[in-house]
């Protein structure tokens, strides 16, 4: 019988000092790869966002979106043309002007009008800095999934933001809702990497960051939520001194923000039209039984859920993973992390009760829930892929994640964004081509595009001018006036101010489904009898409007 080797036996000493290391480099050899691994992953994730974002990215400014666009461009042209001073944007719809209004800062439209400087003038350029922005939302996201949560749900919430059409179709328009998202998200991950012990120089850079997102869209305020969420437990665990830094830091941010904004205010009130986006539709505007009487517009959230935005693939990921949250992790930091989602979700809905009405009818300013949104159907479609699985990477797992990819994409993203992106504005769009054609340098051109209101047709005439009826303030320029005297004398007003053509779609309709060929067909006749009709086509009726 071999003799037993005692624990002091140089034999097994040796032994264990060749075991060892080979151990250890197995470990450090299988890490990298994971590591590798979650990269690579990330870096698939964001090239499907990137296809999704670019693709058809030099639509015209002429889908669902078309109306707020053309506002955001007109501002990206007049910044290359008339002046670069970021703090007086200026559209083209009010007439000759000046025309500036109160508004978010320009992010988006001033880095268009720089590619406007070195490249030229395109309308989709501005569709290309939103993509941009839409990605590094999709990379801010996996970050701070991971930091909350972990890297797998960080890799489905990533995805299921890269394939949310609401996402999809706010990411790839002209709006400045895609800087907001992004530079919040970039923000709150910046500031929750800080809190969790990282360097001190994430505070200065966490808080220009969020600024700059609430600066570009004041919804992005809600995010900062979770940062005073994670102050309030800093001061509950005695670490007075760094929420007293967070503190002074979020003072500072919103002096600037306020600062900002008050300026807004000060030149939408002392410029004509008097003009201050996003400045109705509030809780405080209507009333709180208004909106109880209206259910908060519940029934509108409803449809723009369904047939614009998520579909039911979507809707229903996101309620399983609101219904069945992941458990609370034991260490009390890492618990704190996790509560992130629910915090911004929160806060979110918050904003959206106090302004539903200006929600429902911007329905971009939905963008603010698309992080948590993301979240929780990432951790749903979790969820239903590990279904009785005990091994996260065995088969069954791979190929229910593959299925529920494929009804997401068949069910909602495809068809939804198609619906989205469909041209409604064309007509008007082509209108605007016909008065360029027609127009001479210096001319001044009012404009009816399908949708009443939309300046569609100015911004492509490239010229300035008037939406009809003219727009601006408080006045409403989504439906006609009530009768042809009212929009005569509107029309002889422009022509004092310097109107030289008029142009209208024929199927020009207003919010009350209205045709303006029927409901004022005396103003056609007035300008057959005192203007020079210049083209009566099957789509558009263009006039020259003559001095008495």
């Amino acid at each position: 019988m071999p003799a037993r080797i005692l624990p002091d036996d140089p034999e097994l000493n040796e032994a264990e000092g060749r075991q060892y290391p080979q151990q250890t480099s197995d470990r450090h050899m299988a890490a990298r790869n994971y590591l590798n691994l979650d990269t690579a992953i990330l870096l698939a994730i964001l090239f499907i966002a990137i296809v999704f974002r670019f693709h058809k990215i030099t639509l015209p400014l002429v889908d669902g979106f078309s109306w707020r666009e053309i506002s955001t461009a007109m501002m990206a042209d007049n910044f290359r043309e008339r002046s670069w001073n970021i703090f007086f944007p200026e559209v083209s719809w009010t007439g000759p002007g000046p025309s500036y209004q109160g508004r978010e800062f320009q992010i988006v439209s001033y880095l268009t009008a720089l590619l406007y400087q070195l490249f030229g003038w395109h309308d989709w350029f501005g569709r290309v800095v939103a993509a941009f922005f839409g990605v590094v939302t999709v990379f801010s996201l996996h970050r701070l999934t991971a930091l909350c949560w972990d890297e797998m749900h960080a890799h489905a919430a990533a995805l299921a933001y890269a394939l949310m059409p609401a996402a999809v179709m706010i990411d790839s328009s002209f709006l400045p809702d895609p800087a907001m998202l992004a530079l919040v998200t970039l923000g709150v991950w910046l500031f929750a990497k800080y809190w969790a012990g990282g360097s001190g120089w994430l505070l200065p850079l966490a808080t220009v960051s969020f600024s700059l997102g609430v600066l570009s869209k004041p919804p992005g305020i809600a995010a900062g939520a979770v940062i005073f969420y994670l102050m309030v437990c800093w001061i509950l665990e005695n670490k007075r001194r760094q929420a007293a830094w967070v503190f002074l830091s979020g003072l500072l941010s919103l002096a600037i923000i306020g600062a900002y904004f008050s300026w807004a205010i000060y030149l939408a009130r002392s410029y004509p039209p008097f003009h201050m986006a996003g400045s109705g539709g509030y809780i405080w505007d209507y009333g709180v039984w208004a909106y109880v009487r209206d259910r908060f517009y519940v029934n509108s959230l409803w449809n723009t859920s369904v047939l614009w935005f998520y579909g039911y693939p979507f809707l229903g990921l996101l309620a399983i993973g609101l219904w069945m949250p992941p458990k609370p992790a034991e260490d009390r930091k890492q618990r704190i992390l996790s509560a992130i989602p629910s915090v911004w979700l929160a806060a979110a809905t918050v904003l959206y009760l106090a302004a539903a009405g200006e929600i429902t009818s911007n329905v971009w300013n939905l963008h603010i829930f698309h992080v948590p949104i993301a979240i929780f159907c990432g951790h749903g479609a979790l969820l239903l892929a590990t279904l009785s699985s005990k091994i996260v990477p065995a088969p069954a797992v791979a190929l229910r994640s593959v299925c529920i990819v494929a009804v997401t994409l068949v069910w909602s993203t495809f068809p939804l964004v198609r619906t989205m992106k469909k041209p409604i504005a064309m007509k008007g769009k082509l209108l605007g081509e016909e008065l360029a054609r027609l127009a001479q340098p210096g001319d001044l051109v009012v404009a009816i595009a399908p949708e009443v209101g939309d300046p569609v047709a100015v911004y492509y005439s490239r010229a300035r001018g008037w939406i009809f009826p003219p727009g601006g303030g408080d006045t409403e320029w989504s439906k006609f006036v009530a009768d042809d005297t009212t929009a005569i004398a509107q029309l002889e007003e422009l022509r004092a101010q310097g109107a030289d053509l008029f142009g209208v779609t024929k199927n020009a309709i207003d919010k009350q489904d209205r045709l303006f060929v029927e409901h004022h067909g005396g103003v056609i006749d007035y300008l057959d009898r005192t203007a020079i009709k210049l083209t009566d086509s099957d789509d558009l009726l263009i006039y020259r409007i003559t001095r008495p």
